[in-house]
């Protein structure tokens, strides 16, 4: 299982740490808010994770705005932003894009690549829900639940 999170704003909830166990690596897909939450989840897995538009300190500097995370059942291409994708994902061979900026969880398919947004895992905005997600890209097609963490 790959754990998926973003936009933590600075606060990192039990619920989300929990629901995240177990996983293999966790991608967080930017707006972290301070290097505290990177710790935490690096206690937990591997942590692959890109600047959001938020993340304007000088800890986050050091963070790539995109990158990629390979499972051996393929690439997975991380950025914060989907309206940034400069990129073809299908010609550059990823089979799953993997953002967040919007906080709202979603899944779509389109021309043979999943497109994910784990939502937002910190505070909660107007009335959408809290959520991380869990990838299972071991499954044909790849399966993915979205965990509520309030």
């Amino acid at each position: 299982m790959i754990g998926l999170i973003s936009d933590t704003h600075g606060l990192l909830r039990e619920r989300a740490l929990g629901a995240l166990a177990g996983a293999e690596f966790i991608l967080h897909a930017g707006d972290i808010g301070k290097p505290e939450i990177l710790d935490a989840l690096r206690a937990i897995a591997p942590v692959v994770a890109v600047r959001g538009n938020v993340d304007r300190q000088p800890w986050a500097r050091a963070l790539p705005e995109t990158a990629e995370a390979r499972t051996a059942a393929g690439r997975i291409y991380l950025l914060h932003d989907l309206k940034q994708l400069a990129i073809d994902p299908r010609a550059a061979g990823f089979a799953a894009v993997v953002s967040g900026h919007s906080h709202h969880p979603g899944r779509m398919e389109r021309d043979g690549v999943l497109y994910l947004n784990p939502g937002s895992a910190g505070p909660r905005r107007f009335r959408l829900p809290v959520t991380v997600a869990r990838l299972d890209p071991s499954r044909q097609p790849w399966a993915i639940e979205f965990v509520n963490c309030l």
